[in-house]
């Protein structure tokens, strides 16, 4: 087993490697990915004032929108790889937000004092964090009392045919290795009440989880295999595997199955993920 270090820098070059990707495709990953936000926003209570903390946050969401319902507050975006947060601070300065700042740095050891912000989301970043529990600790460390951390992350795979699909196209032409239980992958936390257990652990209280259906929205199946072959980290690290002709196989493959979603003009792809929330207790609580 890699050591934690070993693993951030292999997801560091990954995702970089990544960002061009998703800047390419952000409209419509953040439309498909716009309910989860919306639904940690719900489940944070966001004030005017809100002092929040976005872990893996990526290219941005839903941090610049938490930033947008707090003008009087501030948000820190925070991620592993500064390649993706300069496409943040782009999109920040091209919606006119201007109370936020990046900050580049691990989950699970955060350069901020105890007890700084009054929220924090990690929207689809739990799978990847190489020490879930440690992370999980310094989210409750870094909170106020009274404070609220909400996470989403994906359920199964056979709930998710938007990246099942591509899956299984590239394993009818090459090995897909399953992901040790332990390892980061997009699917380590799918079971229910995994992610309620670290929190408890780490002193949060009042968790509650909830499902929250997406939709991955292209215009044709040729551009469904586009988008998934430029972000969709999986995918990606496994057509670099195979050679030209196999990988025209698997895109025929992909766009072929993906013409079942086809309607109305468009290709809609459904997918599931869960939110999880945990308040931080106030000093006169247990």
């Amino acid at each position: 087993m890699p050591s934690s270090d070993e693993i951030r820098d292999v997801q560091r070059t990954t995702w970089a490697g990544l960002a061009a990707g998703w800047e390419k495709w952000d409209s419509v990953i953040m439309d498909q990915l716009g309910p989860v936000g919306a639904a940690i926003i719900d489940g944070l209570g966001v004030a005017d004032d809100q002092r929040h903390l976005d872990i893996a946050s990526g290219t941005g969401e839903p941090g610049l929108t938490i930033a947008k319902l707090a003008p009087k507050g501030r948000v820190v975006l925070t991620d592993l790889v500064p390649e993706m947060l300069d496409i943040a601070a782009r999109r920040a300065g091209a919606r006119g937000v201007d109370n936020v700042e990046t900050k580049v740095c691990s989950a699970d050891d955060l350069p901020f004092d105890d007890g700084t912000f009054d929220s924090v989301s990690v929207r689809f970043g739990y799978m990847f964090f190489p020490d879930m529990a440690k992370a999980t600790a310094e989210f409750a460390r870094v909170l106020k009392p009274g404070g609220r951390v909400c996470a989403s992350v994906w359920i199964k795979p056979e709930e998710n045919p938007w990246t099942a699909i591509a899956m299984q196209a590239i394993a009818s032409e090459a090995e897909v290795a399953p992901p040790a239980p332990d390892a980061p992958n997009m699917f380590r936390c799918a079971a229910p009440g995994y992610v309620t257990t670290l929190y408890e652990a780490a002193g949060l209280r009042d968790t509650a989880e909830w499902d929250v259906p997406v939709e991955l929205v292209t215009e044709s199946p040729e551009q469904y295999w586009q988008m998934i072959s430029d972000h969709v980290s999986l995918a990606v690290a496994a057509l670099q595997k195979v050679d030209e002709p196999a990988r025209e196989r698997i895109r025929a493959h992909a766009v072929t199955t993906v013409r079942a979603y086809e309607s109305d003009g468009a290709v809609r792809v459904p997918g599931l993920a869960r939110c999880i929330v945990g308040t931080k207790p106030r000093r006169d609580q247990p």
